[in-house]
């Protein structure tokens, strides 16, 4: 099976070496050509441009891009693509842009999305979380792909269900971020030693991914992240106060982010 990847930022890159060496025949572009030898470096080829990839892979994997991107990015694909060819959308997007892109696609051309979470670390040990969203059969037939790089994978229901998923992820994994920080704060605050406490708060009722990880989160995506559950939401008339709290905090968080002594002043 020959895979394609558009896209060899930080987690495109490891994919790619995961895909390579468990014996996919990768092929890559990204609009960065100085990337090309990192991803030579890792086993895979590199392509001209989108299309050359599209018309040599039964299934593209696109890493970059927001959703207006995406519908820049997904007709040339289309134009060129194999048939019987899967593209799926691992970018975080608007679950609505998903269902768009898998109902403009060729008949006989198959788009889903596999979000994919637990950051990049995870994606550097191949032990990511992806939720895919799709018919099952297709999924099925993607699934031997996405086990190069994810040692669990969630089938949530068709296409854009994914992006829901991550959604929630999301909204939950930055708001534990926000309150772990308060949290150590005022325990600092009253001389406690917070590595102590946060051993043990893993092993407590406050446990949480956020806090198991804690010093290692860059933070990149937050204010992306919850933008997305802001418009998800009101596209719903849903209203999501404590989200709309935690997107602003990320904002103001990001640039002292485990930085106790400055929390909260």
């Amino acid at each position: 099976m020959k895979v394609g990847v558009i896209g060899a930022g930080r987690m495109g890159l490891p994919i790619i070496g995961h895909l390579a060496r468990k014996g996919f025949d990768t092929l890559v572009h990204d609009i960065d050509s100085g990337k090309r030898k990192a991803v030579e470096e890792r086993g895979a080829r590199w392509a001209t441009d989108n299309a050359a990839l599209a018309a040599q892979c039964d299934v593209v994997l696109v890493c970059v891009g927001y959703d207006d991107e995406l519908r820049q990015l997904f007709p040339q694909l289309a134009a060129k693509a194999r048939r019987g060819a899967i593209h799926a959308v691992l970018s975080t997007v608007n679950p609505k842009t998903v269902q768009q892109l898998a109902a403009s696609a060729p008949k006989d051309v198959a788009v889903v999305d596999a979000t994919m979470c637990r950051g990049g670390r995870a994606a550097d040990e191949g032990t990511l979380l992806c939720f895919v969203g799709g018919e099952t059969p297709t999924v099925e037939r993607l699934r031997p792909v996405l086990e190069a790089f994810a040692s669990d994978i969630v089938h949530t229901g068709p296409a854009g269900s994914a992006q829901v998923a991550k959604a929630a992820n999301n909204l939950i994994l930055w708001a534990c971020l926000v309150a772990d920080h308060e949290a150590l704060a005022l325990a600092s605050r009253f001389g406690l030693d917070v590595d102590r406490l946060r051993k043990a708060l893993e092993i407590s009722s406050a446990a949480n991914d956020a806090l198991e990880k804690w010093g290692t989160q860059t933070m990149a995506w937050a204010d992306d992240d919850m933008e997305i559950v802001a418009e998800m939401a009101r596209e719903h008339g849903l209203e999501l106060p404590q989200s709309e709290v935690t997107r602003e905090i990320c904002r103001t968080l990001k640039a002292k982010r485990y930085k106790l002594d400055q929390y909260g002043k």
